[in-house]
């Protein structure tokens, strides 16, 4: 046995070849601690520079090896194979197994991934070697290797290494294993030698038979690549206790995740598992919400940039790797937390909407952040806008910037998401929205076919008249412009409202009921004054 050390690179992806870099990177670590060299293997296929992949989405072989030599690869090895063109455990774990038997290097390492699992099991089987499942650490003290694995539920960390006397050591490995600044390597493009080794497999093997393979959908990668991540688990007691979750991520426009209880719970989807046996994260912000810290869970955000941990034990240890730690009771705080984050969304979308909006479909436009608000809800542009009171095709228009939206439709979306409108306006446009409010009923009350029936509610949001309009004359609105809601009832006479453009007839004893912003005309049509009540609702 040499002191080498090999890394199984999965090329099928470029997320999958990350970690297998990383991998990698611990690899060269503990090699050089035994002066020894690490490998990375790759199959392939002869003649053929295109390594087996799914979908057209794998790693182009040059790339790949120069990336390994600057994550510290000394050596790159190619087993070339015609059965090569698809992505088989079987048929590579054979190959592999026939070269590490020649070979015999120290260790075998394989990313933490249901391919690497099936890889490292399938080859340490034929090579009647050992194997270290799920390795969160490896080190190699006086020639023996010690692997860190969580047992009994990640309450413990136990250390485990090989029988004495053992050859080739396998070992699956966390793809965020922790390699410390000083072990790194330079990353100065480095370059190494690359070996392609013809292989063989046995064409009478009864091997399992390929029916289909599909990319996974966009929806179920789209944790992993989000910028946002709202973790939930046991602490929050229960479904509903969870469903706070869901609402903080949709207020933040993040993406929902759990720990292994709310999912053997149902509360959540298995995909969206974090963790050593789930899918690692890497956010700019992740809230881990009721979580107790576990290994297995901490394991897949340790990459988080930023990490808000909300617990109501001080002792729990997810505060020793969040970055702000929150001593609270879940289901307080969350309703507070959802409802500042649902204001201050509204609010940097108001911000947004004064302003020169960005270039179409650009990250950060205004028609995005609608997109990104309506999607973490998971509402369908139809949905949209029945809760705001539009036309699908006036929501497409609005989120491909192709539409400014008039200021009334983040009044009726901040309704929509349950925020006072009021709540997102600065004081000073508060205070000048009052005033104008304020002006506008005092002239109302100073004109003849105005008569208030609500006397000093200049600040109020609600108001009352009564208009009257003569007989066969169109009403002249006196202020009567506002953003809000109007209740028409006719007391006396008939009345022709025009809304839109739209004309309606309301008899005696009749009402109608819309959006103050939409342009409408009344007139009375009888040869009597009409007499209307109307009730005004203003932000």
């Amino acid at each position: 046995m040499n002191n080498e050390i090999w890394v199984f690179g999965d090329l099928r992806h470029e997320r999958l070849f990350r970690y297998s870099l990383n991998v990698l990177a611990k690899a060269g670590a503990l090699s050089r601690s035994v002066n020894g060299k690490a490998v990375m293997v790759f199959p392939g296929v002869p003649g053929d520079d295109t390594p087996p992949a799914d979908h057209g989405e794998s790693v182009p072989f040059k790339s790949a090896c120069g990336e390994a030599f600057s994550m510290g690869a000394d050596r790159v090895l190619v087993l070339e194979n015609e059965h090569f063109t698809t992505p088989l455990c079987d048929v590579f774990a054979e190959a592999l197994a026939a070269v590490v038997k020649q070979h015999a290097p120290m260790l075998t390492l394989f990313a933490l991934t249901d391919f690497g699992r099936e890889m490292a099991s399938r080859t340490a089987r034929i090579c009647s070697a050992g194997l270290m499942a799920d390795c969160v650490d490896l080190r190699i003290t006086d020639q023996q290797i010690v692997g860190l694995c969580p047992a009994w539920g990640g309450e413990i960390m136990a250390e485990i290494t090989y029988a004495d006397g053992h050859g080739t050591g396998f070992a699956t490995v966390h793809p965020q294993i922790q390699t410390h600044d000083k072990e790194m390597p330079e990353g100065d493009g480095a370059e190494g030698t690359v070996e392609r080794i013809p292989v063989c497999t046995d064409p009478g093997v009864n091997r399992p038979r390929l029916l289909s393979r599909s990319p996974e959908p966009a929806e179920h990668r789209k944790l992993e690549e989000a910028e946002i991540v709202v973790v939930g688990g046991a602490g929050l007691g229960n479904m509903e206790g969870f469903g706070l979750v869901r609402e903080l991520a949709a207020a933040v426009g993040g993406e929902v995740a759990g720990t292994r209880p709310p999912v053997l719970l149902h509360w959540v989807d298995e995909d969206r598992l974090i963790g050593q046996t789930g899918k690692t994260v890497r956010p700019n912000l992740l809230f881990s919400i009721g979580t107790s810290g576990a290994v297995q869970y901490t394991a897949g955000i340790t990459e988080s940039k930023t990490i808000v941990a909300v617990n109501r034990d001080a002792n729990a240890p997810i505060f020793q790797v969040a970055d702000i730690g929150m001593v609270a009771d879940a289901k307080e705080l969350l309703p507070l937390l959802t409802a500042r984050a649902k204001q201050v969304v509204m609010r940097k979308l108001a911000d947004e909407l004064s302003h020169t909006h960005a270039a179409t479909g650009e990250a950060g436009s205004f028609g995005s952040k609608i997109k990104k608000i309506r999607e973490s809800r998971q509402w369908s542009v139809e949905q949209l806008a029945k809760a705001t009171g539009q036309t699908p095709e006036f929501m497409t228009l609005v989120e491909s910037d192709k539409m400014s939206p008039p200021v009334s439709f983040l009044l009726r979306l901040a309704g929509a998401l349950g925020v006072d409108p009021g709540t997102f306006l600065s004081r000073e446009e508060q205070t000048a929205i009052r005033d104008q409010r304020a002006q506008a009923f005092i002239k109302r009350t100073r004109s003849y076919s105005y008569q208030t029936l609500t006397p000093g509610a200049e600040e109020s949001h609600l108001r009352a008249f009564m208009v009257t309009i003569e007989s066969h004359h169109a009403h002249k609105p006196v202020e009567y412009r506002h953003e809000g809601e109007e209740f028409i009832y006719v007391m006396e006479g008939d009345l022709e409202f025009v809304l839109g453009g739209k004309p309606h007839v309301l008899k005696k004893g009749e009402s109608i009921h819309f959006n103050s912003d939409i342009p409408h005309k009344l007139k009375s049509l009888s040869n009597e004054p009409t007499r209307c009540l109307v009730m005004l609702y203003t932000v």
